[in-house]
């Protein structure tokens, strides 16, 4: 019988103990017992996929959230990693080295701009920038002997959505590999690998968790790919999740096609509710027809972002009017959040920059929670009418 990926989330890379307890087991150990010295030697040369060497090779537990998360993907695997960050410089050191070339997308989060930026070119590797809605950018960048591609399938914060299909297309009639942040689209909206991407990379921090516990990353991929040059990377480079945190997430992925649709049809009816008010100069989501790739996504997600007429100061008024949204920058949280990019998670980038990428004084980040989406909508009005 093939599973959905609902209940993938639910029964996918299940191990029991002798004890059959419903809820999986927490294996809170970082090392492991071998019946022998020959045991543990054959171990270290060719460890079977239920044999364990140390918490920062793998765990029962951490293999458990991985094989489910990869179900719900996919994936052939996943290498579960410390944080998202830890995921995206794993997927893209791990398969570089010096003299090749990288093309990403121009619109990313502030952390992998600086890894494409000021890290991978310390190590001789050629990152060129591209606008990743435009595909003749792409046609022009991704040259043969390009190594990789990169981008967010919905960027982060201006919500644009990645033509994943054709953009894969380019980059592998080049011999490029795709690596994608999957994190706006979440698994259960989007079937990137089937769209051609070669790497898909999670923050599990955000949706998987979704009650802001835990850090937690993911690294999916072809089983050659991941548990070889990934794997090697991340095991000796001490990026790997803790047992605990991968239980937590373990859990999370239960309820994450329920929660993920919830607050998607939560977003999808602020946007609706705020696109036209005269007080905002743009409402961003990619569910609204309004929105120049909504055929690619017209799932929305559960994030929109809106450019509060007026700049810092209006916006600031707004935000600190607000009573149930919480100033906070994570995201895919069963809390609704209110994040200004411009100050916090896109602080560092020049002036210019946050101009060319459309991340203004006014721009406000919403990620929305399982809270009644009319009180959500109720508050931002209310803050919106004491600016």
């Amino acid at each position: 019988m093939t599973w959905s990926k609902r209940t993938q989330a639910v029964h996918g890379g299940t191990r029991r103990s002798q004890y059959g307890e419903m809820s999986e087991a927490l294996f809170l150990t970082q090392g492991f017992d071998y019946p022998s010295a020959e045991a543990a030697e054959a171990r270290f040369v060719d460890a079977g996929q239920d044999e364990f060497i140390y918490a920062r090779y793998g765990n029962p537990t951490v293999a458990m959230f991985e094989d489910r998360l990869a179900a719900i993907e996919g994936a052939e695997a996943c290498f579960a990693t410390a944080s998202g960050m830890a995921a995206v410089n794993g997927a893209l050191m791990s398969g570089v080295a010096a003299g090749d070339r990288v093309v990403a997308a121009r619109a990313l989060f502030g952390s992998c701009l600086f890894i494409l930026e000021d890290i991978l070119p310390r190590f001789g590797v050629e990152v060129v920038f591209v606008d990743g809605t435009d595909l003749d950018q792409w046609r022009a960048a991704v040259t043969p002997g390009t190594r990789a591609v990169f981008f967010e399938t919905v960027s982060n914060p201006v919500l644009e959505v990645i033509d994943t299909a054709a953009v894969a297309e380019i980059a592998h009639a080049a011999g490029a590999r795709v690596i994608v942040d999957n994190v706006f689209a979440t698994p259960v909206f989007s079937d990137a690998i089937e769209q051609g991407a070669d790497i898909v990379v999670y923050s599990a921090t955000k949706h998987v968790d979704g009650q802001g516990r835990c850090l937690g990353g993911a690294i999916l991929g072809r089983r050659d790919e991941v548990r070889g040059p990934v794997e090697t990377y991340m095991k000796h480079t001490g990026g790997a999740i803790s047992p605990f945190n991968a239980w937590v997430m373990l859990k999370g992925l239960e309820t994450l096609d329920l929660r993920v649709r919830a607050q998607a049809a939560s977003a999808r009816a602020i946007a609706e509710a705020l696109e036209g008010d005269a007080r905002l100069a743009r409402v961003i989501y990619p569910g609204l027809a309004s929105h120049p790739q909504n055929a690619l996504f017209p799932e929305g997600g559960t994030v929109l972002s809106i450019d509060v007429a007026g700049g810092k100061d209006a916006t600031f008024a707004m935000l600190d009017a607000l009573e149930i949204w919480k100033i906070s920058n994570n995201l895919g949280d069963a809390k609704s959040i209110a994040t200004h990019p411009a100050t916090t998670t896109h602080q560092r980038l020049p002036d210019a920059t946050k101009a060319r990428l459309g991340i203004t004084p006014g721009l406000v980040r919403l990620s929305v929670g399982l809270e009644d989406p009319a009180d959500l909508i109720a508050d931002l009005t209310a803050a919106l009418g004491r600016m």
